[in-house]
């Protein structure tokens, strides 16, 4: 069973859009979460990840906050997270 994933962003997030495109290329399934709509979420992102920047990807209780796609490659690579 692939493991549960949330993206928080922001639409004109350069590297918001980056991150999805990377995760929906390579047949990730996440549930995305836009602070810029959403103050509550905002909220929660920051609450989780101990800052405002997007994006910011939650795998179980594994968080990945403020990154562009190598990080976000090594991350999952490293957790073995599979989609």
């Amino acid at each position: 069973m692939a493991m549960e994933l949330k993206l928080y962003s922001r639409a004109m997030c350069s590297w918001c859009i980056d991150a999805k495109d990377y995760l929906r290329e390579r047949g990730y399934k996440f549930t995305e979460i836009d602070v810029g709509r959403n103050r509550a979420a905002y909220k929660e992102m920051i609450d989780l990840s101990n800052q405002s920047y997007v994006p910011t990807l939650i795998a179980g209780d594994a968080v990945l906050a403020n990154f562009d796609t190598h990080q976000l490659e090594k991350f999952l690579s490293e957790r073995q997270i599979a989609p």
